[in-house]
């Protein structure tokens, strides 16, 4: 199998195709699903092969975090990102969604104040209020063609009442990196502010040429004491649904007070998500990442060389991810209108910018982690539905 041989995921229980009609309007009979954030074409060879081996052992009992799943995130974490970790420091979760929840279930209590950075990737304001916590949204500022961060405006949004931030980096839905620099001023700001830094790095492995992606807990290490790490195998294998996330958590008082919580809910990994997570952070899994950023840049371009055709219709370069994030303010039009155009005339389901928070009213995330050929049809249908523009 290549990236580009087209995979039929309709009917087969995949949210992404199968929930898109009820969710959005759009048929997967004519249309394109371009919204929540896995990809299209199968996992990596060295993790087929895992799942494939577990299948013939038959056997699907209880399973825990062992050492040669532990070794293979430290593994990962050092040749991949120049970041060294104690396996100590690890904790399992069921995803990175299950992960942020039980971050603010243990370090907040109903009522506080959890600082964002809108716009943000949604689960963190749905998980806050979901939690009877306050969202404290702190808008990034665009910077030339990316964003950056106006500490001053966000501090004064802040009352004293926050305990923690929760921060994305690579940053979803701009796919931004962000350097040393900045990383180090959001460590400093979360300690002037007595803030437990959560750092979402589920995207940290799908990368650009030309961008480094850097840890927050290496670039600011003064600020491990209080820095939980969030990390996946989950969007870089495209193996979200085995619901196997990373906890890195150095202090020990925090480690501790996370895995009681553990304990209490009688938490256990998932047997087979920590097979296919071991396989992947392997040198196999890392040369199989580098051919998918290949792919993945060439969609890019061709998407972003066709937004650029359109008037009206900005798309923000993209550093990280497979996430494009297009901005239809130049157009005129309503968020009503824009919606029509892509869901009716296009037949395209995208991520809603509004959702995303303050700063993405005008925009829309498109997932580009498919096969060429649907990129290049979405292209010729956004041309099409916006061709009283051109």
């Amino acid at each position: 199998m290549t990236f580009n041989d087209v995979i039929d995921r309709r009917g087969t229980n995949s949210s992404k195709w199968d929930k898109m009609e009820d969710l959005y309007g759009v048929s997967p009979q004519d249309g394109l699903a371009m919204w929540t954030a896995d990809s299209d074409y199968p996992t990596a060879p060295c993790v087929r092969e895992a799942v494939r081996n577990a299948a013939d052992h038959g056997v699907f009992g209880y399973s825990w975090e062992h050492p040669a799943y532990l070794a293979a995130v430290q593994w990962w974490m050092q040749n991949r990102h120049d970041w060294s970790i104690d396996t100590d420091w690890v904790l399992t979760s069921q995803g990175l969604g299950n992960a942020i929840a039980l971050c603010l279930d243990v370090w907040t209590d109903p009522g506080d104040g959890v600082v964002i950075f809108s716009p943000v990737y949604h689960e963190f304001a749905h998980k806050i209020n979901k939690t009877g916590r306050r969202v404290v949204e702190c808008p990034l500022v665009r910077d030339g063609d990316s964003y950056g961060i106006d500490f001053e405006d966000a501090q004064s949004r802040l009352d004293g009442s926050e305990k923690l931030l929760m921060w994305c980096s690579p940053q979803n839905p701009s796919g931004r990196v962000w350097s040393n620099e900045e990383l180090r001023a959001v460590a400093a700001f979360a300690m002037r502010n007595g803030l437990i830094l959560v750092s979402d790095e589920v995207h940290q492995d799908l990368v650009y040429p030309g961008q480094t992606f850097i840890p927050m807990a290496k670039a600011a290490p003064e600020a491990q004491p209080f820095t939980v790490t969030l990390t996946a195998a989950s969007k870089t294998f495209n193996i979200a649904g085995q619901r196997t996330g990373n906890m890195i958590i150095p202090d020990d008082n925090l480690r501790a007070a996370m895995r009681h919580r553990l304990k209490t809910l009688d938490y256990m990994p998932s047997a087979l998500g920590v097979s296919m997570v071991t396989a992947a952070y392997t040198p196999e899994g890392a040369d199989w990442v580098d051919a998918q950023m290949v792919h993945l840049d060439g969609n890019r371009k061709l998407f972003d060389a066709t937004i650029a055709e359109i008037p009206g219709l900005w798309s923000m370069p993209l550093q990280a991810t497979y996430l494009a994030w297009v901005d239809f303010s130049g157009t005129g039009m309503t968020h009503d209108e824009v919606m029509k155009r892509l869901r009716m005339d296009a037949r395209i389901a995208t991520s809603s910018g509004p959702g995303f928070g303050t700063g993405g009213e005008t925009f829309e995330r498109f997932n580009l982690a498919t096969q060429h050929a649907r990129v290049e049809e979405a292209c010729k249908r956004l041309k099409h539905a916006f061709s009283d523009l051109q």
